[in-house]
This record gives structure tokens, sequence and C-alpha cells, in this order.
């Protein structure tokens, strides 16, 4: 059994006048994750680190981190991988830090109510069951993946730039809901598109697509609405 050292930022904001790193050497084996390090260091170490996970298997998105510069789940990321060097653990870049690896997400979440991510189609109790071809399906299923884990928030330069843009997973959900066949509520979905903090504000840097863990590519669904918000510009125009 191998011996890596862990590196993790600690923070308490009641206490701490700023964020510091401590080490400590944890024993592997070559199929440790990287959370398991964590749960290695809080169980038989400190048991004061805090950070957050839930299913160990890249479904629930609970377990971001920036290790060693680079935005990644800590539950589908190995040890061995960093090993002989140190392993450097931070939260995700970009948020407020609630305490050491646990960020405050609040920030997302009204983002992610803005887009409306359901299904809006008031004809639903009329028609009952919809019927969808498989490419129909095939036109939103690639967005639908997303488990908002925030890593793509991590790896976005604009949002650290400007908190106040919507952001790559809200907007590849967004895209998710209106390019679904059975949903009637893009026209509610529009403004959040069209706004100045919405697809316009990215810069097409394209990282937030490379570090998804799922393959969702949100970078593609921005580009996309850019289309859609240019179509409806013009619309506009007609419809007067």
């Amino acid at each position: 059994m191998n011996t890596i050292t862990i590196e993790c930022l600690r923070y308490h904001p009641e206490s701490d006048a700023e964020p510091r790193f401590q080490s400590w050497p944890v024993p592997f084996t070559d199929d440790m994750s990287v959370l398991q390090g964590l749960q290695y260091i809080k169980d038989h170490l400190d048991g004061s680190l805090t950070f957050r996970w839930s299913c160990r298997m890249a479904i629930c998105g609970s377990c971001g981190f920036v290790l060693n510069g680079v935005p990644k789940l800590g539950c589908e990321t190995f040890l061995r991988d960093y090993y002989p060097g140190t392993l450097r653990v931070e939260p995700l870049s970009h948020f407020p830090i609630v305490r050491d690896l646990a960020i405050d997400q609040s920030d997302f979440l009204k983002k992610l109510e803005s887009v409306k991510p359901y299904l809006i189609n008031p004809d639903v109790p009329k028609k009952g069951t919809f019927i969808q071809t498989p490419g129909q399906m095939d036109e939103y299923y690639q967005y639908s993946k997303c488990i908002n884990c925030l890593l793509c928030y991590a790896a976005c330069p604009q949002y650290g730039l400007n908190s106040a843009f919507t952001g790559p997973a809200a907007l590849a959900l967004l895209h998710r809901y209106n390019a679904d066949s059975r949903d009637a509520g893009k026209a509610e979905r529009m403004p959040v598109v069209n706004a100045e903090d919405g697809v316009w504000g990215c810069t097409l840097v394209g990282y937030c697509s490379e570090v998804c863990p799922k393959g969702v590519d949100p970078a593609r669904a921005v580009n996309q609405n850019k289309i859609e918000s240019t179509k409806d510009y013009f619309f506009r125009f007609f419809r007067k």
C-alpha cells in the first residue's frame, strides 16, 4: 500500500481570517478514489474536515472539487493518478465557501429556478400520453444528463468575472426543455436566453464542456441558443 499526501483547503468563515492549507499522509490502494481519501482523513485523521458527498457513483454531483487546479468529481477520480506527487483539493471556484470544501450553491439554485427546468404544456391533461420519436428524443437527451455538479461553473471564467451570468449548466438545462417536443414553454424561457447575462454573456471559452463528467457539452447548448436568440430578435419585427 502506497501513501500519498493530500493537501486540503481549510476555511471556517466564522473564525478564520483567510483560507489555509492542511496536509495529511493517506495510505491508498489503486482502487481508491479521491473521495475515499477524503473520507479516510475525516474518519481517521481529522473529523473536522468538511465536504459534501452522497452517491459515490457520479450520479448525485455532490462531490465536485478542484483537484490540482482542475474541476473534477471526487468519486470518479483516483488517488493513483496523482501519486507520487501531492494532491491539492480545493472547493469549486467562483462560489462562496460555507466551510472547507463545501460551497454555497444558492446563486446557482436561483439561476436554475429562473430557466424553469421542467416541462410546460397546458394541454397535458387533454392529450394524456405524448408520443415522441427517437429522433425527437435525440434533440434533447444529451442535455438531460446534467447532474448539477457545478464543475462547469468552476471552469467558466466568465462566471468568475460576472456572477450575474446565468452560466453553463442552467443554460444547458434551459435548452434541454426548449428542445423537447413535449414542451410548450419556450416563450417563457426566452427572456432568460435574450438577457445581457443570458447566452450573450458567454465568451466561448468552452472549458465548461471539457470538464463535464457526463458529456453534456453546455458550450454547444449555449451556442445553439445564440442562434435561437438571434431568430427571436428578428421575428419580433415581423410580429409587429
